[in-house]
């Protein structure tokens, strides 16, 4: 088993539920072999620099995330999609120490799979297909430059969420105000799923202090 972690040992005391349910996923997870580090405020598993997995705690279970999920054998079907165009990671979900005892097996075999294919090299395959501009960001970015260099300089992956987010709203008006409500975020170079202080929403923990995660 790996050396634990001070950083995640004080996290997990300082969690204000799951507590239990967090150590039994820890201790599978460094049975394992992993490198655990405490990365957008949650515990990140690694294999030779190599995220693979992550825990949190939130309100209605413990989850268990697979970085790389969508890559992995699934025969029972404990792996869930965190949102509906979420392309790599998958998550199970925990309720309770005694349900992940019965699945430690399985979880297991989830973690060294994906271990095995980060060492093969095999990596998602990625939709790359961009969503159709909508007519309202179309004048937006034609109407302030600086609105449309910034968002051409977005990754893809970036864009596309915006444009998921955008074409999302079947009215309109809906559409031009997320528009204006995404501008900031679009012109300080962030995503979707960035808060503006550049923490990742992988486990939407944010305090909105933007100092650090709640």
């Amino acid at each position: 088993m790996k050396k634990t972690n001070p950083a995640i040992d004080a996290h997990i005391s300082s969690a204000k539920a799951w507590q239990a349910e967090m150590k039994a996923l820890r201790r599978i997870l460094l049975g394992t072999g992993l490198t655990e580090e405490l990365k957008w405020g949650q515990p990140c598993y690694t294999h030779e620099g190599a995220n693979i997995a992550l825990i949190g705690g939130f309100k209605a279970h413990c989850r268990l995330m697979f970085v790389n999920g969508c890559l992995l054998q699934d025969p029972q079907g404990l792996l869930q999609r965190p949102g509906e165009h979420t392309q790599a990671g998958r998550y199970i979900p925990f309720t309770s120490v005694k349900e992940i005892k019965a699945h430690e097996a399985e979880v297991r075999r989830l973690l060294l799979e994906a271990v095995e294919k980060e060492q093969a090299g095999v990596k998602p395959v990625y939709q790359t297909t961009e969503e159709p501009m909508p007519e309202e960001l179309e004048t937006a970015l034609n109407q302030d430059p600086a609105l449309g260099e910034a968002f051409a300089a977005l990754t893809p992956g970036r864009r596309r969420a915006y444009l998921l987010h955008f074409n999302a709203a079947k009215q309109p008006a809906t559409r031009a105000s997320r528009i204006v409500a995404c501008t900031p975020r679009i012109l300080a170079g962030k995503g979707m799923h960035d808060c503006i202080c550049g923490h990742s929403k992988i486990f939407p923990r944010c305090d909105g202090s933007h100092k650090n995660f709640g």
